[in-house]
């Protein structure tokens, strides 16, 4: 396998209908809308990953917002937790524009991908364990294509730590046991790969300093390093 096999990927991700309770939710969710995007026609259909195929450094999340890529189509975008993120990789050199609004809006990563264990919206942003790991084959086949360049990876809080470490081993990296426990700041060696933790760029985190821009930017700088990607300091 080899990275032009993503667009590919992307297209069956975005047809994917193995959990009903988030097809469901993601259908109902772009039927009703939020009254401040009552004109937008939503995407609701799994969201695939975002970035170059050529990436030398991933970030995971959690899975797409409702009315965040539920509505625009694209990872991260449209939403608090997005605007948090790209302000960062914008700062550290590593994105084209600080926003991402929508799924055309010209932004562009540099040697950076964004995606997710879990490609639906799901309802309170919990998704099952069921639900993650019938999803994990997705990532899985995304590390495969990614593995020829990748070289680092940011993963956003537990919940992600948790899903893309079985996705890392099934993938074909060997990922000790016990497993790394998740911390912010967490940081180990895979084969050829660097691993970073770091909370979630959720309101929940942001909103309350739990995560502050400064320590969003530093793992991103030191991923971004790992990675042998260049980024601006400051």
């Amino acid at each position: 396998m080899d990275a032009s096999g993503l667009p590919l990927l992307d297209r069956r991700i975005a047809d994917c209908r193995a959990c009903p309770r988030l097809v469901s939710w993601r259908e109902e969710v772009a039927r009703a809308k939020r009254a401040a995007f009552a004109d937008w026609t939503y995407w609701g259909r799994p969201v695939s990953g975002f970035g170059p195929a050529d990436a030398r450094l991933l970030i995971v999340g959690l899975a797409p917002a409702a009315h965040g890529g539920n509505r625009t189509g694209r990872m991260f975008t449209g939403d608090r937790s997005g605007d948090v993120l790209f302000e960062a990789l914008y700062d550290v050199g590593l994105a084209s524009q600080p926003t991402a609004v929508h799924a055309h809006d010209a932004l562009e990563l540099y040697g950076v991908r964004v995606t997710s264990p879990v490609h639906c919206a799901p309802p309170a942003n919990k998704p099952t364990p069921e639900e993650r790991d019938t999803c994990r084959p997705w990532l899985v086949q995304e590390l495969r294509l990614l593995r020829p360049t990748l070289r680092a990876v940011v993963v956003l809080g537990a919940f992600g730590w948790q899903a893309a470490l079985p996705a890392f081993a099934e993938a074909g990296w060997p990922v000790p046991r016990p497993r790394p426990a998740f911390s912010h700041g967490a940081r180990f060696r895979l084969d050829g790969l660097e691993l970073f933790g770091c909370f979630h760029v959720s309101q929940r985190n942001t909103f309350t300093g739990r995560l502050t821009p400064t320590m969003l930017r530093d793992v991103l700088r030191a991923a971004g390093r790992a990675a042998e990607l260049p980024t601006r300091s400051g």
